[in-house]
């Protein structure tokens, strides 16, 4: 039998000890599980930048994989622990919202529970770090036994938020920059259905990034002419702005949260 995967998203970054320490904490109870790191480079305390980096990567694990999940800027708070069972999958998280992308893709058979059986936590548990003292010892111990039932009762009053859409207004379609990614790339909330019939074949677009006007839309990175930006779909599934060998963001000076227009 395979050994079981955990795999890891966090914001702690990889400067400190904090996810070495998680890494421990699994191997201590369970040594034989693969680990696997997802990213720790999600934005500090952003919640929608660790949805998205965990709704890129769980559909491509095995079954039975557990990802934990540590964007929690309400450690030590009230908030629940939460562990989710979904697409035949395991998500161990805070409950704040960002597991939003596997609840608004992953309806069918989604069971949340509230992971509150304290004798699966480190003790005593800091008020300040519950990836090691809660969320990593209940991945590890799950990974011993697949008994959820044991670990929680189920809820449904968990927070969850929607992704931002875009809408049609004045004859155009509004949308934003969701986040930029390590090469500079502009990933946006378009998807390929937002897009008006031919644009894909036929390579024009009429779209607006800031101030930016961005016409062409390629298939490849190569495409593109080294300065002009481009329009493409992204291995995620979102359109995304780029500059062929550059950084879109830097070029055009844009972030997270730069208007997006698209014109019909």
């Amino acid at each position: 039998m395979p050994n079981a995967i955990i795999t890891l998203t966090t914001d702690y970054g990889t400067n400190d000890h904090l996810v070495g320490t998680l890494k421990g904490v699994i191997l201590k109870i369970n040594p034989d599980v693969t680990i696997v790191d997802i990213t720790h480079n999600v934005t500090p305390f952003d919640l929608l930048d660790g949805a998205l980096a965990i709704g890129s990567a769980y559909s491509y694990f095995p079954p039975k994989t557990v990802h934990v999940v540590v964007v929690d800027p309400g450690v030590g708070t009230e908030r629940r622990p939460l562990l989710v069972s979904a697409a035949n999958q395991y998500f161990i998280a805070p409950d704040n919202g960002v597991l939003s992308v596997i609840y608004e893709r992953e309806p069918e058979g989604l069971v949340v529970r509230n992971a509150n059986a304290e004798h699966y936590y480190l003790q005593p548990v800091s008020k300040t770090f519950h990836g090691r003292d809660i969320f990593a010892p209940v991945a590890a111990w799950l990974t011993k036994g697949w008994q959820t039932s044991g670990m929680g009762d189920e809820i449904e009053d968990y927070k969850r938020f929607t992704l931002p859409r875009p809408k049609e207004a004045d004859g155009v379609v509004k949308g934003v920059v969701l986040r930029t990614d390590a090469f500079g790339n502009l990933i946006t909330n378009f998807r390929q259905e937002d897009l008006p019939e031919g644009a894909l074949n036929g390579g024009a677009i009429s779209l607006q990034v800031g101030t930016q006007a961005v016409s062409r839309f390629v298939e490849t990175f190569a495409q593109g002419n080294g300065t002009e930006p481009f329009a493409y779909i992204g291995s995620s599934g979102f359109v995304e702005i780029g500059v062929n060998k550059g950084n879109a963001a830097r070029a055009l000076g844009l972030n997270r949260g730069a208007a997006v227009v698209l014109t019909k």
